[in-house]
């Protein structure tokens, strides 16, 4: 990626107040039992195809992914037994199972790729690369889709790194503040040219050669 300055927010998108208080979703916060059942990628990408785009079935989300129903109804059933998803009363007729999503993000703690149960760090492995492979190719899509369809949008979207030199306790600081500002922007009111944003943040100490 190309280092740069980052993009300015948009003049006409109002930046919140500070008497405003930033609206923190409720994520679902997971232990080493619940990343267990989590950590495949295939659960992964249908509990956050059920947050984003709402309720679905098994056939409809293998039908997005290239899946059989079977595979995508197993996983379903899998992330239900474990709490991330539920039945969605309300939506369709007949037999086939509508599916909604419990939470509305997961919630990490990264004390368990260190866990002592062999099952639970490897877990967690598989979450993270998991994680980092999802966000490469959500970056690749809007790649190929800003070639062809985003020219209005250029100047409100980043592609951006940056090298800091900072101790623990200062990189935890600017991780509350980069995700107070995120949540500052939640909810506001939506205009014909609102659309999705998606926004990664990747904050990333590296070893020195001692450690």
């Amino acid at each position: 990626m190309p280092e740069s300055d980052p993009q300015d927010l948009p003049a006409s998108t109002p930046a919140p107040g500070p008497e405003d208080a930033p609206v923190e979703p409720s994520p679902r916060m997971l232990d080493a039992r619940a990343l267990r059942g989590l950590a495949h990628p295939l659960r992964m990408r249908l509990l956050a195809e059920l947050r984003r785009e709402g309720p679905a079935t098994a056939s409809q989300l293998a039908e997005r992914f290239g899946e059989s129903s079977g595979s995508t109804s197993y996983h379903l059933r899998q992330l239900a037994a474990h709490g991330f998803v539920e039945d969605a009363a309300g939506h369709g007729k007949g037999r086939e199972r509508w599916w909604q999503a419990l939470h509305e993000g997961t919630g990490f703690d990264g004390s368990l790729i260190h866990d002592a149960d062999p099952a639970t760090s490897s877990a967690a492995g598989i979450f993270l690369q998991t994680v980092a492979a999802n966000h490469a190719q959500e970056v690749a899509a809007w790649i190929a889709e800003a070639q062809t369809r985003l020219t209005r949008w250029q100047p409100g979207a980043d592609l951006s790194d940056f090298t800091l030199r900072l101790t623990p306790g200062q990189s935890a600081e600017l991780v509350g503040r980069l995700h107070e500002v995120i949540n500052g922007y939640r909810d506001l009111p939506e205009s014909p040219d609102t659309r999705t944003v998606r926004l990664h943040t990747h904050v990333l100490p590296r070893s020195a050669p001692a450690d």
